[in-house]
């Protein structure tokens, strides 16, 4: 064994030991508990934007990004842009790793790796900054419920011709919504690509931590998450690409973070 497949056997095992530690996962729970009381996810930004993301959950969206080389990104919620600033930031440094592999200079133009975002509400002066930001090029906005067979239309129209799709779920957070935006995009993605279901933490606060919205513990992402993969397991069902949907748990991210806001909300497409 050479010393990168040595450090990578380790790290694989810390990360099995994290996720064994419920100590240290019950300390990481409060911790994300008591972070909510401060809107301490507001106090980020990626390249001028607010992401509303902890920083864990920015580097987990790194490293699949990176693993999984999506040539697009589906999201759903847009705040203030943020979020899609960060994930056109990745896609561009793909392309440029890619060019600087072959050898050959690439125009921001000449890539077809984009990002969508979806929002019922795409208020003015976010789009004008979202458009007025140098990665605008990598990104499209769509303005309209994300669970409308109308925008889901111009966003299939839009991702025609894509290869590697990645999707991130972040609007709404009732378990309706949630399970019917599972049940519209996660055929979207590719194998070995990504589904990732924000705020799925929901359902481990205390009841009085949501008491102002209309989600909360019973009713929330992570139960989402749940029935749409209790549907998958019972029935035989067929991915946007026509090969079998099947998505996996994939615990081992929020394993290495401890702290996430997504806890079973990280689906790797088999």
């Amino acid at each position: 064994m050479d010393f990168a497949e040595e450090f990578r056997a380790r790290v694989a095992r810390s990360i099995e030991s994290l996720g064994k530690d419920r100590d240290f996962i019950g300390l990481s729970r409060i911790w994300a508990r008591e972070a909510i009381r401060h809107d301490y996810a507001h106090n980020f930004s990626w390249l001028g934007r607010p992401v509303i993301q902890i920083p864990q959950d920015v580097y987990a969206i790194q490293e699949l990004v990176w693993a999984s080389r999506p040539d697009l990104i589906i999201e759903t919620g847009i705040a203030h842009g943020g979020s899609l600033v960060t994930s056109a930031s990745m896609l561009a440094l793909l392309d440029y790793c890619d060019a600087a592999t072959a050898g050959t200079p690439l125009h921001p133009n000449e890539s077809r790796r984009k990002v969508i975002g979806i929002d019922i509400d795409i208020r003015a002066h976010n789009r004008s900054a979202i458009d007025a930001h140098p990665l605008s090029h990598k990104i499209a906005t769509v303005e309209g419920s994300s669970t409308s067979r109308a925008t889901f239309d111009q966003v299939v129209a839009l991702a025609d011709g894509h290869e590697r799709i990645m999707v991130m779920l972040d609007s709404n957070h009732t378990h309706d919504h949630v399970l019917a935006e599972l049940e519209f995009y996660a055929p979207l993605v590719s194998k070995q690509c990504y589904c990732i279901v924000w705020d799925t933490g929901v359902e481990d606060l205390p009841d009085d931590m949501c008491a102002d919205r209309p989600w909360g513990p019973g009713d929330n992402p992570k139960t989402a998450v749940w029935e749409y993969m209790r549907r998958l397991a019972g029935e035989a069902r067929m991915g946007a690409d026509g090969a079998p949907l099947e998505f996996e748990y994939d615990r081992s991210i929020e394993h290495k973070l401890t702290i996430t806001a997504a806890p079973d909300g990280f689906l790797r497409r088999l």
